[in-house]
């Protein structure tokens, strides 16, 4: 008899919102997945520089930092439900339709400008996705999310066929179109499925009567308490480190394949191809033996695979197929590794009746340590297009001792 996969089980055992949130995840994972690794050369063929590209990085997350600063009081407000819907659509589909029809660099900054307030959806949907899950499968949980986006996977050799015949700006306009329907449809569906979250109604009614600037103004009660609470800043830390990182290899790795490794644009599908396979299959098969592992251990060993990852990366030779697959392969577990087990770790690290406020201060926080490093990263890249993953190492060293302190903080639940 076949012995039953906890992450199937997990699945098919999902309640309420956190199965609203899960099952529709996929209309938004598959195109966002899809259009990402192309986003840049994009911008480039359009006429858009490096330093361009690393000016509108840090503009973006520079506007994140007030998108972020509102999203607690907003969130508590609206209710988590109502905030998500709104501002996904102005933050995600509304730039979708701009980045299909952009033309030069202006075009790239005005949506640029309007994602960010995705930050808003960002912090009222992991409530809605948080709140009244079951504590013990919040890793299973997070996995499926990502999963979700890695479905894309099996569609992302069709965008290579299709810039092979068709070119890369008509294929990559189409890819955002098809972005813009999807993530639409996925807001509506989640919005129909919900139901707001008990702490949701608690800070509907204690909100009701106050306005968003009072509201703020309560922040600074919220800061002192995270200044105060050992593990809810070394989580912080380490959110910081992995974003860093996550924004850098995002951005720049499209660059430097392409430009100093001389890898034809129409094989760029077949990496994040790879990257995806190799993560499904550590999802599914390495996974569900860890999930309940103290976080310690995977996340230092996701933080070392990552540096080899990108030690690996800044050493291929031109054309190094090879070279860059194994880049990919330990880049696909370190990732496999991090995210679920992070995001379960800020979970457990925050106070749970002052969510939103906590996750909307943490990140912008966050934000602001983070916004300098696109610009930076960009002009480094314009000397040497590898010296943004040099950069990266050296965070990820920091990242891990983060996590070997955190280890010793008993207030962080061992699940985490």
């Amino acid at each position: 008899m076949l012995k039953s996969n906890p992450l199937v089980d997990t699945l098919s055992s999902l309640e309420g919102n956190p199965r609203a949130c899960v099952w529709t995840e996929p209309l938004y994972g598959i195109p966002f997945q899809l259009y990402a690794p192309y986003a840049s050369l994009y911008m480039v063929a359009l006429g858009v520089t490096e330093s361009q590209i690393g000016f509108i990085t840090s503009i973006s997350m520079l506007l994140q930092v007030f998108s972020a600063l509102v999203s607690g009081a907003i969130t508590d407000k609206l209710g988590r439900k109502r905030a998500t819907l709104v501002f996904d659509i102005i933050g995600w589909s509304i730039p979708c339709l701009i980045w299909a029809f952009s033309r030069n660099f202006t075009h790239f900054l005005v949506a640029a400008v309007i994602n960010s307030l995705w930050r808003v959806a960002g912090n009222s949907w992991n409530c809605l996705l948080v709140e009244d899950s079951d504590p013990e499968q919040l890793v299973d949980i997070f996995s499926w999310i990502y999963i979700a986006g890695l479905l894309a996977a099996f569609a992302a050799p069709l965008a290579g066929v299709f810039i092979a015949r068709y070119g890369l700006v008509p294929t990559v306009r189409g890819l955002y179109l098809l972005a813009f329907v999807m993530m639409t449809t996925k807001f509506f569906v989640l919005d129909a499925l919900a139901t707001e979250t008990r702490q949701g109604q608690i800070r509907m009614r204690e909100t009701g009567g106050i306005g968003i600037g009072t509201l703020l103004r309560e922040y600074g009660g919220v800061f002192r308490h995270i200044l105060q609470t050992p593990q809810t800043l070394l989580a912080l830390g380490i959110m910081l480190v992995v974003n860093i990182c996550f924004m850098i290899n995002g951005t720049f790795w499209g660059i430097l394949v392409t430009r100093r490794l001389q890898v034809p644009e129409q094989y760029i599908a077949v990496f994040p191809f790879a990257k995806a396979v190799i993560m499904l299959l550590f999802y599914f098969l390495i996974m569900p033996r860890i999930a309940q592992v103290h976080f310690k251990r995977p996340m230092i060993t996701g933080f070392t695979l990552f540096v080899l990852s990108q030690l690996v990366l800044v050493s291929s030779p031109v054309a190094g197929y090879g070279f860059l697959m194994v880049s990919i392969a330990l880049e696909a577990c370190s990732f496999a590794l991090l995210q679920p087990f992070l995001d379960a770790l800020v979970v457990r690290s925050i106070d749970r009746q002052e969510r939103a406020r906590i996750v909307s201060i943490m990140n912008v926080i966050m934000l602001m340590f983070i916004s300098p490093f696109g610009w930076l990263a960009g002009i480094s890249a314009e000397v040497d297009q590898r010296l943004p993953f040099l950069l990266n190492m050296v965070l990820l060293l920091v990242g891990a001792v983060l996590v070997s302190q955190a280890g010793k903080e008993r207030n962080i639940a061992p699940t985490a």
